[in-house]
């Protein structure tokens, strides 16, 4: 099969691309204690007490040091862009989590990053990319991009891109623009930045040239005579 041969499946006729908001529950809400202490002693101190040393900055506030309880933020932050409504000593604090950091072998989480938001407030993010469904057969799906990057509400972040590959041939693909925004939301990356695109194999491309070759030589070979 050739990309000439086979037409462009239009994928937009389907509506591939879905979005699931990050919706906030009271798992979110997380009591944590400010902390004097620091340098790498007192961090690993605080890690082995279950704790995990962060900072809350934003919104032209002094940077707070906290220790936030592991266990609990480590279950929260599996899903992106989390959002979590701190008690910092009875404040009430909506924060998004925005960078995590952690030790590259033991894979621990050393440092968490918190950056102030307010409701109805806009911020940019990077939302991650699923992939669902099965291409047309023989081919194979490729993740040119695995995130995208949306500007939208601090408390109506996507938790993730659902792009559907179901039944796509060879030769479709699905760009950031195909991407159908929640409302309010506004796109950051290119509206022609590739995410996902479906081919078929080098090697069974190579293997169809070399079966058309091999049946057009008896051809020309009767022609000659």
């Amino acid at each position: 099969m050739s990309a000439s041969e086979t037409p462009i499946h239009d994928h937009r006729a389907e509506d591939p691309v879905r979005l699931k908001e990050n919706h906030m529950s009271d798992d979110n809400k997380v009591h944590v204690d400010l902390r004097t202490n620091f340098g790498k002693g007192f961090a690993r101190r605080l890690r082995a007490d279950g704790k995990i040393p962060a900072v809350i900055y934003g919104h032209g506030t002094e940077p707070q040091h906290v220790a936030l309880p592991g266990h609990q933020v480590s279950l929260i932050i599996r899903r992106a862009n989390a959002l979590l409504h701190l008690d910092v000593e009875g404040k009430s604090q909506l924060v998004l989590v925005k960078d995590v950091q952690r030790d590259p072998v033991r894979q621990i989480i050393e440092h968490i990053d918190l950056l102030v938001v307010k409701k109805g407030e806009k911020v940019a993010v990077e939302v991650p990319v699923y992939v669902t469904g099965e291409s047309f057969s023989g081919t194979i799906v490729t993740v040119d991009l695995a995130t995208i990057r949306l500007e939208v509400q601090a408390t109506h972040i996507p938790e993730h891109v659902e792009v559907s590959v179901e039944g796509l041939e060879e030769g479709a693909h699905i760009t950031a623009g195909d991407v159908v925004l929640p409302k309010g939301a506004s796109l950051l990356d290119d509206p022609e930045t590739l995410l996902v695109a479906v081919s078929v194999p080098a090697a069974e491309v190579a293997e169809d040239a070399a079966e058309e070759a091999e049946a057009a030589a008896p051809a020309a070979g009767t022609a000659a005579e």
